[in-house]
């Protein structure tokens, strides 16, 4: 940072048009990656950036593999713009587009201001109240709960992946400081190959993804990183250029696909169906790393044993649509490459067959002998440089709190254990059976909702229910930004800030570098961040009845950040405290960049287990056998996939990405809409037992006969939610490690006709 902020709370308006925002982008590179068309030839100049500006270090929190560095340059207490930090060799100087309309979202018109209660919820009358107004009101409820039910079980906390921001699990820290509550945990992003992983290797630890350049065949499974992970797809580049062959396996052709050397559409949900060909093929042809099944594997010879008796080559291209001559040159290349790499993307997990899907892309990659080489691997996610204290988490319930008296509580996989064993604890609730929950739970039943870091209505299931479940609710308190669908079912909305406005610290469950997240200007209006309004709250609380709140009442964000470092982070990314992070971020200091290196897993027996006695514990097969999907309840599958242009419900709101992403479509095969009489652009109906959707439709060739897709997303001028059509039917594993089973989020059927 050249110089300190003028510490002023005063707010600021936009310093910057849309026009100047395309230029900016055009300026760092970005448009490279939009559509031809989307702006006129004459539109942009190279922008120049002139005068001194105080420079911040950043890192974007999203729920995204890329976590990018960031560099923000403000005047005059004014984000004027942001740029990818060059240091990170991953981030590489650039962000993707999502990152660089980050100022905008600062400054938007749009955004929630000041806190506000809603005079009959859902109605839109919205009154400004003032902070005091706001926490007393919480409070008194907060109270009333207590003395009502003998506990806080009847409030609930549900939050998620809004901002990853380390201290942002502080918000878990102020539920405890309450008192024992109830907490929606588990995940609906990735739990069940978290599983799967977890019984086969003892852990989910992937390969750095730098190491891709290493690769001489690379199977890109389920994933589409040209959107989701744009950084990822240099070293991919790099790789072909270096003579590696990419094939990428997906139902959708995608922007990946369109760049693999080889394209393979596999049925949804059967990439299990179509590993378990290519394992039988390899087994057959004696392809197999004989020296890694026998020294570091537990149970190859079932697996083989298996696979000869139930599994041909043929009946997986009848199983999962792709060819027998396909499904045999992919196995023969994939193992005789020295090494060969798998990314398994989530999508492929998000079934009723999901973890038994990645148990044999596994087994793929462990029977080949690619788990511990740089260069190869199965690359999921990992936590490995997750370390911190999660000091702002781990708080005290007040003296002589009552709470749950039933099994163990459920933790999230990011939460770290607390020390001890009380008697009570909290009661936990499948956060992917959220409406079901509210309807159903009693003894005390849910009254209080808090929602952090979350939008329960643009990204969770069957939304018809939760509507009902809402109105079950005595009070919803929101912390957001933008007034989006959960808010608009909110009692009291609490204005969050911006990255921009907070001290914290970022990691990433896909690279390997630690970046801080510098205080860049004021708090913007009435804003505070979820560590702020944890003291607030807690200042309030003690004011009104004192000792029943513990949360300390600090509100200097650079305080906390600075309490989460502890000396193995220090060691582990070589740094002697957090301020050496200020000249940049720093990647972790590891002896290889091939995860299990050394051939050691974390399993029971220390190796990779082909056979699980804890994966039978959880009352999965032992092996990764063949699980039947779901049934179809309906005409076409539907799919829901993240855009390029957003992240669930967020950046897709803000004005100035309607220049890329105007409006939603329905995309359908052709052949399918012929069939229903539909042309391209018409409005059509897209429903099923769950809702409906009304929706423009957009035909095309890259989704099959029997699929129709639409991107999940939030438009701030359309009343349109994917999930009005996904229900709640859980995948197959995700209970061992995050305590709830995941989502069959693209186990999903519909019809669709014209409007």
């Amino acid at each position: 940072m050249k110089k300190e902020l003028d510490k002023t709370d005063k707010a600021v308006v936009c310093p910057f048009s849309r026009r100047g925002f395309l230029k900016g982008m055009v300026a760092a590179g970005v448009m490279a990656s939009i559509p031809a068309g989307i702006l006129r030839a004459n539109a942009w100049e190279r922008i120049q950036y002139e005068g001194e500006y105080d420079i911040f270090r950043n890192a974007c929190p999203r729920n995204c593999y890329d976590t990018c560095s960031i560099k923000s340059y403000v005047r005059n207490g004014v984000l004027e713009f942001i740029e990818g930090a060059q240091e990170s060799t991953f981030t590489d100087g650039a962000l993707c587009v999502k990152g660089y309309a980050y100022p905008r979202r600062v400054y938007s018109p749009d955004r929630i201001k000041y806190p506000m209660k809603q005079i009959g919820r859902g109605t839109g009358n919205w009154k400004r109240i003032s902070w005091d107004e706001a926490l007393t009101e919480i409070a008194d409820k907060i109270f009333e709960l207590k003395k009502k039910d003998g506990s806080l079980l009847g409030m609930a906390l549900d939050k998620y992946s809004g901002n990853f921001g380390i201290t942002h699990y502080g918000v878990e820290g102020m539920m405890s400081s309450l008192g024992y509550t109830s907490r929606f945990v588990g995940t609906p992003c990735w739990p069940a190959g978290i599983d799967a992983q977890n019984f086969d290797m003892g852990n989910m630890w992937c390969n750095d993804p730098e190491d891709f350049v290493k690769a001489k065949y690379i199977i890109i499974w389920g994933g589409n990183p040209a959107w989701n992970s744009m950084h990822t797809m240099k070293f991919i580049y790099e790789a072909q250029e270096r003579g590696a062959k990419l094939v990428v396996i997906d139902p959708l052709l995608t922007q990946t696909a369109a760049k693999a050397d080889l394209y393979v559409r596999v049925k949804t949900s059967q990439d299990g169906v179509l590993a378990l060909g290519m394992a039988r093929h390899i087994v057959d042809k004696g392809l197999y790393n004989t020296e890694f099944v026998e020294k570091f594997s537990k149970g190859f010879d079932e697996f083989v044993s298996y696979l000869k008796e139930n599994v041909t080559v043929e009946w997986a291209a009848e199983e999962s649509g792709v060819s027998a001559e396909v499904i045999r040159e992919i196995a023969e290349e994939y193992a005789k490459a020295e090494p060969g790499t798998i990314w398994a993307g989530y999508g492929l997990q998000r079934h009723m067959n999901g973890g038994v899907n990645v148990r044999a892309i596994d087994a793929l990659a462990a029977m080949t002998g690619n788990i511990g080489k740089e260069g190869g691997g199965v690359r999921y996610g990992h936590l490995q440089t997750w370390g911190f204290n999660y000091n702002a988490m781990v708080q005290k319930q007040p003296e002589g709190s009552l709470g749950y008296l039933g099994k163990d509580t459920i933790k999230s996989e990011f939460t770290k254990e607390q020390e001890g064993g009380a008697q009570y604890s909290d009661r936990t609730i499948n956060i992917n059976k959220l409406a079901e929950s509210i309807l159903t739970t009693d003894e005390p039943p849910i009254r209080l909702l808090w929602v952090a870091c979350k939008n329960p209505f643009g990204q969770d299931f069957d939304r018809p229910k939760l509507q009902r479940a809402f109105e079950k609710l005595e009070m919803v308190v929101v912390v957001d930004q933008f007034f989006n669908e959960t808010v608009q079912n909110a009692d009291i909305v609490l204005p969050a800030t911006t990255l921009f406005e907070e001290y914290t610290v970022n990691v990433s469950y896909w690279h390997y570098w630690l970046s801080i997240n510098e205080k860049a200007i004021p708090e913007q209006y009435e804003a505070r961040s979820d560590l702020q309004i944890a003291a607030m709250l807690s200042k309030k609380m003690n004011e009104l009845e004192a000792g029943s709140c513990t949360f300390p009442q600090i509100m200097d964000t650079k305080v906390w950040m600075e309490k989460e470092f502890n000396e193995g982070i220090h060691k582990f990314f070589g740094i002697k405290s957090w301020e050496d992070l200020r000249s940049g971020p720093k990647k972790a200091k590891l002896p290889s960049s091939a995860s299990w290196h050394d051939r050691k897993f974390a399993t029971p027996s220390g190796k990779y287990e082909f056979s699980s006695d804890l994966a039978a514990e959880y009352g999965h097969t032992k092996l990764p056998e063949h699980k039947v999907r779901r049934k179809a309840y309906d005409k076409f599958r539907v799919l829901t996939p993240h855009t390029q242009f957003g992240l669930h419900s967020q950046f897709i709101n803000i004005d100035y990405m309607e220049d890329f992403n105007k409006e939603p479509f329905v995309y359908i095969n052709p052949v399918s809409a012929k069939a229903k009489n539909i042309a391209d652009g018409d409005m059509v109906k897209v429903f099923n037992k769950v809702g409906n959707v009304t929706v423009k439709a957009k035909l095309t060739d890259n989704v099959a006969e029997d699929v129709i897709l639409m991107y999940e997303a939030w438009f701030r001028k359309a009343d349109y939610n994917v999930q009005n059509l996904v229900d709640d039917e859980s995948s197959d594993m995700g209970s061992f490690k995050t305590g709830a089973p995941g989502v069959a989020i693209h186990d999903q059927f519909a019809d669709i006709a014209k409007a």
